[in-house]
């Protein structure tokens, strides 16, 4: 049954496919920690739900924010 919803793209998909960014506390860099902190100002908390394309997304754009961050 599909009755989760996504937080970005607001599609409903099955809750055994939710992805929050406590996924993101696996990779290597950046920390969780600067993770959390750059999802709060978007005002994403940590139990947020999304869909495998909304979270890829977010990848993307705070590995991006990271990279630009320790460029400066």
């Amino acid at each position: 049954m599909k009755n989760a919803e996504c937080k970005r793209c607001l599609n409903k998909f099955n809750p055994k496919d939710i992805y929050t960014i406590q996924q993101f506390q696996y990779r290597k860099s950046p920390s969780y920690e600067w993770t959390r902190e750059f999802f709060d100002v978007l005002k994403i908390g940590e139990w947020d739900s999304f869909c495998e394309t909304c979270i890829r997304h977010y990848a993307q754009i705070s590995n991006d924010a990271w990279l630009k961050s320790c460029k400066n």
